[in-house]
């Protein structure tokens, strides 16, 4: 293991491991079309050079007249540029501004606006769009494109980098502590506009060392990084990225032949992914009828989601019989929180879920703190105006720790409604609901803003989905509330599968009669009579393919009739 760094600056721990294993590779990036028998071409970074690279961009940005803490905001694909990039801005003590492409250009721009950004890094279509935004983004003096440069002023990257070559001797890197500010990143918007969430340089420190000791990450791993921003923690923690062909705005779309190939030409111990991108994984392999694609596969990473127990139970047939598949728990907010194994869900957790009893997401990291509170849709200024539940009480879950994030500075005014003071502590309410059993593991139930209140009685969207995703033709459900609470009436809409769907009104008429019949017979469910089957899919978010926009359903729900 590399040893901790000395400087603050999580990009540091680049430096460290980079001395250690120079020529060692840290980002495989293909760079053309696979050959018939699956082998392709790969466009290779050493540590070595992506310490230098990285190091060479930060001196030119500082040599030009970016200072330490100025907000520079991203916009360049996933890929071994994006990487070299971050680790450059944070070497130059600036804060980086991560926003998904996918999460639409209204909320985009509204976010990179808010941002109050002091430039951009981006690819061509990125600048020329921000010059025509340009009155949104007053501040925004600073521009770097990367590719080729029109009218738009600034410097491209290739200029910047030169800068830094002919200044290494005499521009020395900012000094940066542990407490200083890393970076700005965006919430999905699940529940709302997103957030932007303040990543000091220890959040990050934070993340990374219980993320390497949970699983046992090792230098000389080699990642299949099917989530992209798993591939920075992989460059400071000596693991190989090896980026795949697919697009990682679409994790379901996903080709997993192309995953396949990769995996195997490159020997691939671990990867990390969407639940919705081993969904797809797995019934590829069960409509083709293929044994274990995976053979070298030892450690599987899926967040964003909950994964259901019959996808593990089959994906844990596709790799290493030995291999670990856990799902860590957490949120942009406050990552890692929790963790369980596949094993644990399929053989305990899994059957009690598919019963509704919530999804079991395991036990805290080292660090964490939790505590199950009355649910309380108003701000909480201190710690003494929250009334702690007992265990097996469903109620809010709030969480602190050394990865847990203090403040939103997009969209502050969120602060009061998420943050709680405890003395110089923080406390981040998840906004998520469900209770600790008596082993302190976590199970989840729903989100608090998704929840269903019927007067006196309430539904929670977790509990009550499960029910209805049992059903064989059903790929995933939604519960959503018809009229404002209390007083609301419970609508569920479904997604089945694609070989699933009725072909003829009879059809549909003989599944909702089975969907309800199904409802009828759990005591959670059997107050849910409106069943809507839709024809298109559920509207989820753009980082997992997952998470379900449910307040986009309500939308749709005020109006039908």
């Amino acid at each position: 293991m590399a040893s901790q760094p000395s400087d603050g600056n999580v990009a540091a721990r680049l430096r460290i491991v980079a001395s250690l294993m120079p020529g060692a590779i840290a980002i495989a990036q293909p760079n053309g079309p696979p050959q018939p028998d699956g082998q392709r071409s790969y466009a290779l970074t050493t540590f070595g050079d992506l310490d230098q690279s990285s190091e060479s961009i930060a001196r030119g940005l500082i040599a030009w007249g970016i200072r330490p803490g100025m907000r520079v905001a991203m916009l360049v694909p996933f890929g071994a540029q994006f990487i070299e990039l971050t680790f450059a801005l944070l070497k130059a003590g600036v804060v980086v501004v991560l926003v998904d492409p996918g999460m639409g250009r209204k909320h985009l721009v509204r976010c990179l606006e808010e941002a109050k950004p002091d430039g951009f890094i981006g690819i061509p279509k990125a600048q020329a769009i921000r010059t025509v935004l340009r009155r949104k983004f007053p501040d925004a003096k600073w521009n770097v494109t990367v590719g080729r440069r029109y009218l738009w002023g600034g410097k491209t990257l290739g200029q910047i980098k030169s800068m830094g070559s002919s200044v290494a001797d005499s521009t020395q890197l900012p000094k940066v502590e542990r407490a200083d500010q890393a970076a700005v990143i965006f919430t999905t918007g699940s529940t709302g506009p997103p957030k932007g969430v303040l990543y000091t340089h220890n959040t990050f420190h934070s993340q990374i060392d219980r993320i390497r000791q949970r699983y046992d990450i090792h230098r000389g791993s080699r990642d299949l990084a099917c989530f992209p921003l798993f591939g920075l923690f992989d460059a400071v923690m000596g693991v190989t990225t090896i980026i795949p062909d697919m697009d990682p705005t679409r994790p379901a779309d996903v080709d997993p032949q192309r995953l396949v190939e990769a995996a195997n030409q490159w020997e691939v111990d671990q990867a990390f992914g969407s639940p919705a991108l081993w969904n797809t994984v797995v019934r590829w392999a069960d409509a083709n009828r293929i044994e274990r694609p995976f053979p070298t596969l030892r450690r599987v990473l899926s967040a964003g989601a909950p994964v259901p127990a019959a996808t593990l139970e089959k994906l844990r047939r596709l790799i290493d019989p030995d291999a670990n598949i856990v799902t860590p728990y957490g949120a942009t907010e406050a990552l890692p929180i929790a963790s369980i194994e596949s094993r644990e869900i399929i053989a305990e957790t899994g059957p009690a879920s598919a019963k509704g009893k919530g999804v079991c997401v395991g036990t805290r990291f080292e660090g964490v703190t939790w505590r199950v509170i009355e649910i309380d849709d108003g701000p909480i200024a201190d710690i003494w105006q929250t009334k702690e539940l007992p265990r097996g009480k469903i109620g809010e879950l709030m969480v602190a720790g050394p990865m847990v994030t203090t403040q939103y500075v997009v969209r502050a005014d969120q602060n009061a409604m998420h943050k709680v003071a405890d003395g110089e502590r923080i406390w981040h309410r998840m906004g998520d609901v469900g209770y600790l059993d008596d082993r302190d593991r976590f199970w989840f139930c729903g989100r608090k803003a998704h929840r269903v209140t019927m007067g006196k009685r309430t539904l929670f969207t977790i509990q009550c989905e499960a029910i209805f995703n049992a059903h064989p033709s059903v790929y995933r459900s939604a519960l959503v509330g018809r009229g404002v609470r209390p007083n609301q009436t419970p609508v569920m809409m479904v997604e089945l599968h694609a070989e699933s769907k009725p072909i003829n009104a009879p059809e549909k008429s003989s599944l909702e009669a089975e969907l309800r019949e199904l409802a009828s017979r759990n005591p959670l469910t059997r107050r849910i009579d409106e069943i809507i089957i839709r024809d298109e899919p559920l509207p989820v978010d753009i980082r997992h393919n997952s998470k379900i926009f449910r307040e986009r359903l309500a939308e749709e729900l005020s109006t039908i009739r």
